[in-house]
């Protein structure tokens, strides 16, 4: 392999590995062959970002996955959600394996339990609900005739109520996963 045909990846100061995934790039191989320790974080930079290359890389122990292009700010939004142990993936996806989850428990024999809503006001538990289903802020806020603004004041607030960080632990705390 040449120089030329390397994988690129440039190692920042905060200890990113940042690994980029042309078209036609085979992951795993590029993964592979960088060695990485399980400690590392590894953000995929995919020049066709998809469901599938996303789940890919995060499956071969990336911490996220964004297109090759994104913006500075984007790539500093990614860094900081990495380092402080998140993942990165797409909307997308995430509203994929949400709504996923939802549905496989919903099919547990067991009851899931309900303790989370005595800590919502009625409406934060509407937003909640549909969150765990997999709706967007912009579909909640059709749903229920209020403002994606006022969807985003609401997951604020329940992010804090119920100590979650973000969409998928508050959905896998609504669908009664222990986090």
């Amino acid at each position: 392999m040449s120089r030329q045909d390397a994988p690129v990846t440039v190692a920042d100061g905060a200890g990113i590995l940042w690994c980029r995934c042309r078209s036609q790039e085979n992951l795993s191989s590029i993964m592979g062959a960088l060695s990485i320790s399980p400690t590392q974080i590894v953000v995929v930079l995919a020049d066709e970002p998809g469901d599938a290359i996303i789940a890919e890389a995060c499956g071969l122990g990336a911490s996220g996955c964004c297109n090759s292009y994104a913006a500075p700010d984007v790539l500093r939004q990614v860094a900081l959600v990495v380092e402080n142990g998140g993942l990165w993936i797409g909307q997308s996806l995430l509203q994929r394996l949400v709504g996923s989850t939802s549905r496989a428990l919903e099919s547990r024999s067991e009851p899931v339990g309900e303790t989370w809503s005595t800590l919502l006001s009625e409406r934060e538990a509407q937003v909640a609900k549909r969150v765990a289903g997999g709706a967007s802020n912009k579909e909640i806020a059709d749903q229920l005739a209020i403002t994606e603004r006022t969807v985003k004041a609401h997951l604020s607030a329940i992010f804090e109520k119920l100590g979650v960080r973000d969409r998928l632990q508050l959905s896998l705390r609504i669908n009664g996963v222990k986090l």
